[in-house]
């Protein structure tokens, strides 16, 4: 079998790509690309066979490399996404896909364009085995029919955000940095699409330091009428944690730090039943296994590109929102482009 060929932008998170990559046999990583010397250094100790580079273009133009993954800044995904489609390479995205509606639509138009190319992005949150667990409990009915979901992104780092490259680009977004890990979730676990959002948002934690909302809360609006909540909070006093409930006709599910809980009685005497798969209980690399597996047609199970793009037309609204202080209905990329 032809092995694929990968190339890897960013050196932060993308380092974790390359376990990714390497539990499949169908390729070989053979490129890493990171602006910061300190960190080409420590990885041409750790990874002598590959070739490393300062420049994404050695990556992005290089025709033996047939995947990349872009793991850079927030504002490089949309121009390094657009280069590495129009050079024939199937792209595994960090989180958010781009910035801007308008790239978004750009990438979109150019992949309907070329369905022999693949991408995805690293939701990572599908593959958490106690959020599977949820997903199979509310498609077997355990919980009933679902009225209302509400997530937290609890970030839990505010330096990355007063003092790392986020709070120096020319604009960054909570909600479309660490908000779209629970907003994909919602959508994956209800099956739903939201329809119109709400938002607010400050920056008091951060404030000084951070010019853009350091949290933001959004009321959600479901096309079947279920109503959601989540709340994006980068500046909060507590370790990184995703808060989750789901309620429904027959149960709750709350996600807790230590264990899961399910209620099937609204009795306060009768206990609630522990939930304890793994959380997170899963590496940043988990999905690209599946990933590679789909390039080479030999499975579907992978987060379509579609439904990227339905996670960041939420987000674009959610943004739109908070600053207008006003509902926004979202607009699918998908249906707004067909």
């Amino acid at each position: 079998m032809k092995q694929l060929k990968v190339g890897i932008i960013g050196l932060g998170v993308g380092e974790q790509h390359i376990a990714g990559y390497q539990s499949h046999p169908g390729c070989q990583v053979i490129a890493l690309c990171d602006l910061s010397q300190e960190k080409l250094k420590e990885a041409c100790k750790k990874y002598p066979q590959v070739r490393l580079t300062d420049n994404p273009d050695d990556i992005l133009n290089d025709p033996e490399i047939n995947v990349v993954s872009v793991a850079s800044y927030d504002n490089y995904h949309y121009p390094q996404i657009i280069q590495a489609i129009k050079n024939n390479k199937h792209v595994f995205v960090e989180k958010p896909l781009c910035l801007y509606e308008e790239e978004a639509r750009h990438i979109y138009s150019l992949l309907r364009s070329r369905v022999d190319l693949k991408l995805s992005s690293n939701l990572i949150l599908r593959k958490c085995p106690r959020f599977i667990y949820l997903k199979k409990s509310i498609e077997n009915g355990k919980l009933g029919g679902i009225f209302y979901v509400e997530g937290d992104y609890n970030y839990g780092r505010l330096n990355k955000i007063t003092h790392g490259w986020r709070g120096k680009l020319d604009f960054y977004s909570v909600v479309y940095g660490g908000g779209i890990h629970i907003i994909d979730l919602l959508l994956w676990l209800t099956g739903q699409k939201i329809i119109e959002v709400t938002a607010y948002g400050n920056n008091i934690s951060s404030s000084g330091f951070f010019k853009y909302n350091d949290m933001v809360v959004s009321i959600l609006r479901f096309e079947n009428g279920i109503v959601g909540k989540l709340a994006v909070n980068m500046g909060c006093v507590s370790p990184h944690f995703h808060s989750l409930s789901v309620y429904g006709t027959k149960g709750t599910f709350v996600n807790g730090l230590e264990c899961g809980l399910y209620f099937e009685s609204r009795d306060a005497d009768r206990q609630p039943e522990k939930i304890y798969e793994d959380y997170p209980g899963v590496h940043k690399g988990a999905l690209i296994y599946d990933f590679i597996e789909v390039i080479l047609n030999k499975s579907t199970n992978v987060i379509p590109y579609q439904e990227v793009f339905d996670a960041m037309s939420v987000c674009f609204a959610i943004e739109k929102a908070a600053r207008k202080k006003n509902k926004v209905k979202v607009e699918y990329i998908q249906e707004v482009d067909k």
